[in-house]
Protein backbone atom coordinates (compact mmCIF):
# COMPACT_ATOMS: atom_id res chain seq x y z
CA UNK A 1 0.00 0.00 0.00
CA UNK A 2 2.82 2.39 0.87
CA UNK A 3 4.52 1.65 -2.45
CA UNK A 4 1.31 2.43 -4.35
CA UNK A 5 0.85 5.74 -2.49
CA UNK A 6 4.47 6.67 -3.22
CA UNK A 7 3.91 6.04 -6.93
CA UNK A 8 0.70 8.07 -6.94
CA UNK A 9 2.44 10.91 -5.13
CA UNK A 10 5.39 10.79 -7.55
CA UNK A 11 3.14 10.89 -10.62
CA UNK A 12 1.02 13.67 -9.13
CA UNK A 13 4.04 15.90 -8.47
CA UNK A 14 5.35 15.16 -11.95
CA UNK A 15 2.04 16.22 -13.49
CA UNK A 16 2.03 19.41 -11.44
CA UNK A 17 5.55 20.27 -12.60
CA UNK A 18 4.64 19.58 -16.22
CA UNK A 19 1.50 21.68 -15.76
CA UNK A 20 3.61 24.70 -14.89
CA UNK A 21 5.69 24.21 -18.03
CA UNK A 22 2.53 23.86 -20.11
CA UNK A 23 1.14 27.13 -18.71
CA UNK A 24 4.37 28.96 -19.63
CA UNK A 25 4.30 27.41 -23.11
CA UNK A 26 0.64 28.36 -23.53
CA UNK A 27 1.36 31.98 -22.60
CA UNK A 28 4.21 32.16 -25.12
CA UNK A 29 2.03 30.54 -27.80
CA UNK A 30 -0.96 32.84 -27.36
CA UNK A 31 1.13 36.01 -27.30
CA UNK A 32 3.11 34.92 -30.36
CA UNK A 33 0.00 33.99 -32.35
CA UNK A 34 -1.71 37.28 -31.57
CA UNK A 35 1.49 39.15 -32.49
CA UNK A 36 1.89 37.61 -35.94
CA UNK A 37 0.16 40.46 -37.78
CA UNK A 38 2.48 43.06 -36.22
CA UNK A 39 5.54 40.85 -36.74
CA UNK A 40 4.70 40.48 -40.44
CA UNK A 41 4.00 44.21 -40.81
CA UNK A 42 7.04 45.63 -39.01
CA UNK A 43 9.53 42.81 -38.53
CA UNK A 44 12.50 43.74 -36.34
CA UNK A 45 11.75 47.44 -36.90
CA UNK A 46 9.08 47.08 -34.24
CA UNK A 47 11.82 46.68 -31.60
CA UNK A 48 14.16 49.36 -32.97
CA UNK A 49 11.56 51.92 -34.06
CA UNK A 50 10.79 54.82 -31.74
CA UNK A 51 7.61 56.15 -33.37
CA UNK A 52 4.33 55.06 -31.79
CA UNK A 53 1.45 56.61 -33.76
CA UNK A 54 -1.77 54.55 -33.66
CA UNK A 55 -3.60 57.04 -35.92
CA UNK A 56 -0.99 56.36 -38.63
CA UNK A 57 -0.70 52.66 -37.73
CA UNK A 58 3.02 53.06 -37.09
CA UNK A 59 4.26 51.20 -34.05
CA UNK A 60 7.76 51.16 -32.60
CA UNK A 61 8.46 49.73 -29.16
CA UNK A 62 11.94 51.12 -28.52
CA UNK A 63 10.77 53.96 -26.24
CA UNK A 64 8.65 51.60 -24.15
CA UNK A 65 11.44 49.02 -23.95
CA UNK A 66 13.97 51.59 -22.81
CA UNK A 67 11.50 53.00 -20.29
CA UNK A 68 11.02 49.56 -18.77
CA UNK A 69 14.75 48.87 -18.59
CA UNK A 70 15.75 52.28 -17.20
CA UNK A 71 13.00 52.43 -14.56
CA UNK A 72 13.82 48.88 -13.44
CA UNK A 73 17.53 49.69 -13.31
CA UNK A 74 16.85 52.78 -11.19
CA UNK A 75 14.63 50.76 -8.87
CA UNK A 76 17.25 48.05 -8.37
CA UNK A 77 19.98 50.66 -7.89
CA UNK A 78 17.98 52.32 -5.12
CA UNK A 79 16.53 49.21 -3.48
CA UNK A 80 19.52 46.84 -3.29
CA UNK A 81 21.70 48.76 -0.79
CA UNK A 82 18.70 49.69 1.38
CA UNK A 83 17.33 46.13 1.41
CA UNK A 84 20.71 44.62 2.28
CA UNK A 85 21.20 47.24 4.99
CA UNK A 86 17.79 46.47 6.49
CA UNK A 87 18.52 42.74 6.39
CA UNK A 88 21.90 43.20 8.09
CA UNK A 89 20.32 45.36 10.80
CA UNK A 90 17.54 42.87 11.50
CA UNK A 91 19.74 39.78 11.49
CA UNK A 92 22.93 41.01 13.15
CA UNK A 93 22.53 44.40 14.85
CA UNK A 94 18.97 45.03 16.06
CA UNK A 95 17.97 44.27 19.63
CA UNK A 96 15.76 41.22 20.04
CA UNK A 97 12.81 43.43 20.98
CA UNK A 98 13.11 45.34 17.71
CA UNK A 99 13.58 42.43 15.33
CA UNK A 100 9.99 41.19 15.38
CA UNK A 101 8.06 44.49 15.10
CA UNK A 102 10.42 45.98 12.50
CA UNK A 103 10.53 42.73 10.53
CA UNK A 104 6.74 42.38 10.54
CA UNK A 105 6.34 46.03 9.49
CA UNK A 106 8.62 45.53 6.50
CA UNK A 107 6.82 42.35 5.48
CA UNK A 108 3.46 44.14 5.70
CA UNK A 109 4.69 46.59 3.06
CA UNK A 110 4.59 43.71 0.60
CA UNK A 111 0.84 43.33 1.23
CA UNK A 112 0.02 46.86 0.09
CA UNK A 113 -1.61 46.79 -3.39
CA UNK A 114 0.50 48.29 -6.14
CA UNK A 115 -2.21 50.80 -7.04
CA UNK A 116 -1.83 52.31 -3.56
CA UNK A 117 1.89 52.77 -4.15
CA UNK A 118 1.10 54.48 -7.44
CA UNK A 119 -1.40 56.89 -5.90
CA UNK A 120 0.95 57.64 -3.02
CA UNK A 121 3.81 58.28 -5.43
CA UNK A 122 1.62 60.60 -7.51
CA UNK A 123 0.69 62.82 -4.57
CA UNK A 124 3.91 62.57 -2.56
CA UNK A 125 6.97 61.97 -4.77
CA UNK A 126 5.82 63.81 -7.88
CA UNK A 127 5.71 67.22 -6.10
CA UNK A 128 9.11 66.54 -4.52
CA UNK A 129 10.73 65.65 -7.86
CA UNK A 130 9.02 68.65 -9.49
CA UNK A 131 10.36 71.04 -6.86
CA UNK A 132 13.87 69.57 -7.01
CA UNK A 133 14.34 69.16 -10.77
CA UNK A 134 11.55 71.16 -12.37
CA UNK A 135 9.18 69.88 -15.00
CA UNK A 136 6.05 67.93 -14.13
CA UNK A 137 7.67 65.53 -11.68
CA UNK A 138 6.29 62.60 -13.67
CA UNK A 139 8.93 60.42 -15.30
CA UNK A 140 11.29 57.48 -15.00
CA UNK A 141 12.97 58.75 -11.82
CA UNK A 142 9.68 58.91 -9.92
CA UNK A 143 8.71 55.51 -11.31
CA UNK A 144 12.07 54.10 -10.21
CA UNK A 145 11.61 55.43 -6.69
CA UNK A 146 8.11 53.95 -6.39
CA UNK A 147 9.29 50.62 -7.79
CA UNK A 148 12.23 50.60 -5.37
CA UNK A 149 9.90 51.01 -2.41
CA UNK A 150 7.66 48.27 -3.76
CA UNK A 151 10.39 45.65 -4.22
CA UNK A 152 12.31 46.55 -1.06
CA UNK A 153 10.15 44.38 1.31
CA UNK A 154 10.62 41.27 -0.84
CA UNK A 155 14.36 41.73 -1.10
CA UNK A 156 14.84 42.64 2.56
CA UNK A 157 12.74 39.74 3.88
CA UNK A 158 14.40 37.07 1.74
CA UNK A 159 17.88 38.48 2.42
CA UNK A 160 17.21 38.58 6.17
CA UNK A 161 16.00 34.97 6.18
CA UNK A 162 19.09 33.92 4.22
CA UNK A 163 21.40 35.69 6.67
CA UNK A 164 19.61 34.07 9.62
CA UNK A 165 20.64 30.65 8.30
CA UNK A 166 24.32 31.41 8.97
CA UNK A 167 25.42 28.92 11.67
CA UNK A 168 26.26 30.58 14.99
CA UNK A 169 29.44 28.53 15.25
CA UNK A 170 30.87 30.28 12.19
CA UNK A 171 30.21 33.72 13.62
CA UNK A 172 31.45 32.77 17.09
CA UNK A 173 34.63 31.33 15.61
CA UNK A 174 35.26 34.59 13.74
CA UNK A 175 34.70 36.62 16.92
CA UNK A 176 37.07 34.30 18.78
CA UNK A 177 39.77 35.07 16.21
CA UNK A 178 39.38 38.80 16.88
CA UNK A 179 37.04 39.77 14.07
CA UNK A 180 34.83 42.82 14.50
CA UNK A 181 31.09 42.79 13.81
CA UNK A 182 31.74 44.36 10.41
CA UNK A 183 34.31 41.66 9.62
CA UNK A 184 31.83 38.93 10.58
CA UNK A 185 29.09 40.46 8.44
CA UNK A 186 31.40 41.07 5.47
CA UNK A 187 33.44 37.86 5.53
CA UNK A 188 31.08 35.31 7.10
CA UNK A 189 27.40 36.24 6.94
CA UNK A 190 27.20 37.74 3.44
CA UNK A 191 29.28 35.00 1.73
CA UNK A 192 27.24 32.29 3.48
CA UNK A 193 23.94 33.93 2.51
CA UNK A 194 25.04 34.78 -1.04
CA UNK A 195 22.57 32.39 -2.66
CA UNK A 196 19.62 33.88 -0.84
CA UNK A 197 20.76 37.45 -1.48
CA UNK A 198 21.08 36.93 -5.22
CA UNK A 199 17.81 35.01 -5.22
CA UNK A 200 16.09 37.99 -3.60
CA UNK A 201 17.51 40.29 -6.28
CA UNK A 202 16.21 38.05 -9.05
CA UNK A 203 12.78 37.92 -7.39
CA UNK A 204 12.72 41.71 -7.06
CA UNK A 205 13.89 42.17 -10.65
CA UNK A 206 11.03 40.05 -11.94
CA UNK A 207 8.56 42.05 -9.87
CA UNK A 208 9.93 45.43 -10.95
CA UNK A 209 10.18 44.88 -14.70
CA UNK A 210 6.58 43.74 -15.02
CA UNK A 211 4.90 46.13 -12.56
CA UNK A 212 1.99 47.98 -14.10
CA UNK A 213 -0.35 49.96 -11.87
CA UNK A 214 2.22 51.65 -9.64
CA UNK A 215 4.20 53.11 -12.54
CA UNK A 216 1.11 53.96 -14.59
CA UNK A 217 0.35 56.80 -12.17
CA UNK A 218 3.82 58.36 -12.20
CA UNK A 219 5.45 57.69 -15.57
CA UNK A 220 3.39 59.71 -18.03
CA UNK A 221 2.81 57.31 -20.97
CA UNK A 222 4.80 59.51 -23.36
CA UNK A 223 6.37 57.54 -26.23
CA UNK A 224 9.53 59.58 -26.36
CA UNK A 225 13.17 58.76 -25.62
CA UNK A 226 14.86 61.33 -23.41
CA UNK A 227 18.21 61.44 -21.64
CA UNK A 228 16.46 63.29 -18.81
CA UNK A 229 15.23 60.66 -16.34
CA UNK A 230 12.86 63.21 -14.79
CA UNK A 231 10.98 63.73 -18.09
CA UNK A 232 7.71 61.89 -18.79
CA UNK A 233 8.22 58.54 -20.48
CA UNK A 234 6.53 55.19 -20.85
CA UNK A 235 7.19 51.51 -20.32
CA UNK A 236 5.74 48.33 -21.76
CA UNK A 237 3.32 47.66 -18.86
CA UNK A 238 2.23 51.32 -18.82
CA UNK A 239 1.51 51.26 -22.54
CA UNK A 240 -0.48 48.06 -22.27
CA UNK A 241 -2.51 49.33 -19.31
CA UNK A 242 -3.34 52.68 -20.93
CA UNK A 243 -3.94 51.65 -24.53
CA UNK A 244 -5.25 48.10 -24.62
CA UNK A 245 -8.89 49.21 -24.45
CA UNK A 246 -8.23 51.84 -27.11
CA UNK A 247 -7.01 49.39 -29.78
CA UNK A 248 -9.55 49.93 -32.56
CA UNK A 249 -7.73 48.20 -35.43
CA UNK A 250 -6.38 44.71 -35.87
CA UNK A 251 -2.81 45.97 -36.36
CA UNK A 252 -2.99 48.16 -33.24
CA UNK A 253 -4.32 45.20 -31.25
CA UNK A 254 -1.60 42.90 -32.60
CA UNK A 255 1.11 45.48 -31.86
CA UNK A 256 0.07 45.61 -28.22
CA UNK A 257 0.25 41.82 -28.08
CA UNK A 258 3.71 41.94 -29.60
CA UNK A 259 4.66 44.51 -26.96
CA UNK A 260 3.51 42.06 -24.28
CA UNK A 261 5.44 39.29 -26.02
CA UNK A 262 8.60 41.44 -26.01
CA UNK A 263 8.15 42.11 -22.28
CA UNK A 264 7.79 38.40 -21.60
CA UNK A 265 10.92 37.61 -23.62
CA UNK A 266 12.94 40.38 -21.93
CA UNK A 267 11.94 39.43 -18.39
CA UNK A 268 12.35 35.71 -19.07
CA UNK A 269 15.78 36.26 -20.66
CA UNK A 270 17.10 38.57 -17.94
CA UNK A 271 15.97 36.33 -15.09
CA UNK A 272 17.13 33.15 -16.83
CA UNK A 273 20.58 34.58 -17.59
CA UNK A 274 20.95 35.86 -14.01
CA UNK A 275 19.79 32.53 -12.61
CA UNK A 276 21.97 30.27 -14.75
CA UNK A 277 25.00 32.54 -14.46
CA UNK A 278 24.67 32.49 -10.69
CA UNK A 279 24.22 28.71 -10.60
CA UNK A 280 27.32 28.23 -12.76
CA UNK A 281 29.36 30.50 -10.51
CA UNK A 282 28.05 28.71 -7.43
CA UNK A 283 29.04 25.27 -8.77
CA UNK A 284 32.50 26.50 -9.69
CA UNK A 285 33.19 27.78 -6.15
Amino acid sequence: MTLILDKIFGHATRLIALGVLLVVAAIFTVLFQESLAAIEAFGFDFVTGDKWAPNLEQFGAYAAIMGSIVSTFLAMLLAIPVAIGVAIFLSEIAHARLKTPVGVSIELLAAIPSVIYGMWGLFYFVPIIRDLFGGTGIGMLTAGIVLAIMILPFMAAVTRDAMNTTPDILKESAYALGATKWDVIKDVVIPYAKAGIIGSMILALGRAIGETMAVTFVMGNVHKISMDITAPATSIPVTLANEFNEADTALYFSSLFELAFVLLVISFTIIAVAKFYFLRRKRSV
